[in-house]
């Protein structure tokens, strides 16, 4: 059976035995009246540890003792001591602060019943300095109450007086684990937060990594339809600029002017199936032919339909040759049923096409393009979107981010080096159509 020493309040069971604990040097010392707190002929104090912290056997878990009794600190510094402990002590909570400001201790056991500061005293300012300092408190049978407020205030355990020395160091080793287990719960939720930050940003690089495969193959699909038709070269690249320099206006919001951005590279994507010698033909279409041109916004929708990333996109490019009067095609759309997206791409697109030169007459001066798209007004064009897009281009009112590019190929500029309407909206790269 284990033995334990028990030390009750105000006297110990046995002065002898408690004298037999001691080191020869300390012992004589305690018959003397000296102090016990000195190096003994080792080197070592009280607590087994050198006089500059150290130990014989390298870095041990360290405990303050905290008690006013001199015989009470040193019986349970030579008990945890014994086993395995770094043990340090102060007579009083004012000493212990100030070793605690010096020192980094694992533990601290203290009375709570100490002239001056209190225990539970000394376990506040500790907790406000180091709240990860592990804290018991020594109570007396009478003290429930202030053990619960100690528990209360953050203390992680407490001992009843009288002490048992066995049940001691079963307590320290608790309130030491509990300690650890929540350093390591930190540690690990560092190291968590770290690992979500890292994942996020291989996600966000991945991520980055399928917009641009994905805006490379839509640079993939607009070169292929411009390759078919010399006269159309740039077209998607200025329609994309001027829809977004239009919904930046009307001040939509940046999804919004994303779509319509990706709209406009695609809007024509259809014609692709179309024969090149209808897509170049210099005369005037006859009926057969004209029915196959009107055709390609609905392929255009057959194209893109598998495509989950455009399924958002596709009513804008289906219906952008739809007539703000309903006599549009593919479907006969009127007024506010068309697409917001689809009207403003519709100007955007008539705009291009009346100032660049076609298989069937050469490109339209600016002010006669102007003149035709107002006379278009209420009729093919949603008037509120035209009239909003000839002051944009006539410079009555200007856009929020910049001005307008004076020529056609400083729109094509523009749109393939990002510079104006483009710019701070969409985060990737425009086309290069050079």
């Amino acid at each position: 059976m284990q033995s334990c020493l028990t030390i009750r309040p105000g006297r110990l069971r046995s002065w002898s035995s408690f004298v037999q604990l001691l080191k020869p040097d300390h012992r004589d010392r305690f018959r003397k009246g000296r102090p016990l707190d000195g190096p003994t002929a080792d080197g070592t104090t009280m607590d087994g540890s050198r006089a500059d912290g150290s130990t014989a056997d390298g870095p041990r878990t360290s405990v303050l003792v905290v008690d006013d009794e001199d015989f009470i600190r040193e019986i349970i510094c030579r008990k945890l001591t014994g086993s395995g402990f770094a043990c340090d002590a102060a007579p009083s909570a004012e000493d212990a602060l100030a070793k605690i400001s010096q020192n980094n201790y694992d533990c601290v056991l203290s009375d709570i019943h100490m002239p001056g500061m209190s225990g539970v005293d000394l376990l506040r300012r500790i907790k406000l300095q180091n709240p990860d300092l592990a804290v018991i408190l020594v109570t007396g049978a009478p003290d429930i109450d202030a053990a619960l407020e100690a528990m209360r205030l953050g203390a992680d355990d407490h001992l009843s007086k009288p002490l048992n020395l066995a049940a001691l160091e079963m307590t320290v080793d608790r309130a030491l684990e509990k300690k650890r287990l929540i350093e390591e719960n930190r540690e690990y939720q560092r190291n968590l937060e770290s690992m979500v930050k890292e994942r996020t940003k291989q996600l966000s690089d991945a991520n980055d990594d399928l917009r641009r495969l994905f805006t490379g193959s839509m640079k993939a699909l607009a070169q292929a339809l411009e390759a078919k038709d010399e006269y159309t070269q740039g077209h998607s690249a200025r329609v994309a600029e001027e829809s977004v320099n239009i919904a930046r206006r009307l001040s939509l919001s940046d999804s919004e002017i994303q779509r319509i951005w990706l709209a406009g590279y695609l809007h024509d994507i259809g014609k692709i199936g179309i024969k090149e010698e209808v897509l170049n033909k210099p005369g005037k279409l006859n009926e057969e032919e004209w029915n196959l041109i009107k055709q390609h916004p609905v392929v255009a929708g057959k194209i893109l339909g598998p495509i989950p990333e455009l399924s958002d996109i596709i009513d804008i490019i289906v219906h952008h040759h739809e007539r703000y009067d309903g006599s549009g095609y593919p479907d006969g759309l009127e007024g506010s049923s068309i697409p917001l997206g689809a009207r403003i791409l519709s100007v955007a697109d008539a705009y291009d096409a009346l100032t660049s030169r076609r298989s069937y007459r050469e490109a339209l001066a600016r002010d006669e393009a102007y003149r035709i798209l107002e006379d278009a007004g209420g009729t093919q064009f949603d008037p509120v979107i035209m009239r909003t897009f000839l002051d944009l281009k006539q410079g009555l009112k200007g856009i929020p981010g910049g001005g307008l590019p004076e020529t056609e190929d400083e729109c094509l500029q523009d749109a393939t080096h990002g510079k104006s309407g483009l710019s701070g909206v969409i985060d990737i790269t425009p086309f290069d159509l050079s």
